[in-house]
């Protein structure tokens, strides 16, 4: 009633109450009469930071303005809403808790039992952390070196080298550095196997049998007719041979000289 007797407007949202379904129409109403009183503003700008102290006059005056018009409008919102609304909204703080609490049960959940299977471990690591981030902004914040164990932990056994020199020198790190750490490690796994591939490959290639075109006219390498160098025969003066090789000279050496007939 005094806030019906201070803005006449506020009649409006007396006989529109919000029940839910009629959500647009109350809240178009609920602007008009914030409008009215000047504290709409409160609506759609973020509540400011607590003044430290030493804060000047003019800076104390300003936010507790604010904290006076936001209460103003908290108040005919809740004024305007039919009594089960009022009745949850003063239930909300549990409500919200308990989903708070389950929602943080199921992003945990998934974090402790995450192990890289495949893809690569930028994926795997950077999904990791989007769920710490998210544990984080439900006010649940892990220890870094325990994130960065549960990371560790996630690796398969190719890891394991890293994993060891890691540990052994005690090394601190953030997690986005330790995410540049595994990408080159990772590198460094997978090359050995990447050279001995690319060198079976040469060695492969180095096998292979030269192409020998055919020599034209059917005649086989190495069997041409070579070009005759024997010279001419002094014997019975053919070419092609040597008097030695002379068929005709061998066979008069086979015929007998005739016996003398004065003897």
């Amino acid at each position: 009633k005094y806030l019906i007797m201070n803005n006449p407007l506020a009649r409006i949202l007396e006989n529109y109450r919000l029940t839910g379904p009629n959500y647009v129409d109350w809240f178009r109403n609920l602007r008009i009469i914030l409008n009215y009183e000047k504290i709409s503003y409160v609506l759609d700008t973020p509540k400011p930071n607590e003044i430290p102290e030493g804060t000047s006059e003019a800076e104390r005056v300003t936010y507790q303005k604010w904290q006076d018009d936001d209460l103003s409008a908290k108040s005919y919102i809740l004024a305007s809403m039919s009594n089960e609304l009022q009745r949850q909204h003063e239930n909300m703080p549990n409500l919200y808790s308990e989903q708070s609490r389950t929602v943080r049960y199921e992003i945990s959940k998934k974090l402790f039992r995450m192990r890289m299977t495949e893809g690569s471990v930028n994926e795997h690591v950077l999904k990791m952390i989007d769920y710490i981030e998210q544990l984080e902004a439900l006010n649940f914040s892990m220890d870094g070196e325990l994130a960065i164990d549960l990371i560790l932990q996630s690796l398969p056994d190719s890891f394991s080298q890293f994993i060891m020199n890691f540990n052994m020198n005690k090394m601190e790190c953030s997690l986005a550095e330790l995410l540049k750490m595994l990408n080159t490690a990772e590198t460094c796994i997978k090359k050995p196997k990447d050279v001995m591939a690319i060198e079976g490959s040469s060695a492969k290639k180095g096998k292979k049998k030269k192409f020998q075109p055919k020599a034209k006219g059917g005649i086989k390498k190495g069997k041409a007719n070579k070009p005759n160098d024997k010279g001419k025969c002094f014997h019975c003066g053919k070419d092609g041979h040597w008097k030695r090789n002379c068929k005709a000279y061998l066979n008069s050496l086979k015929v007998k000289p005739k016996e003398n007939p004065s003897e």
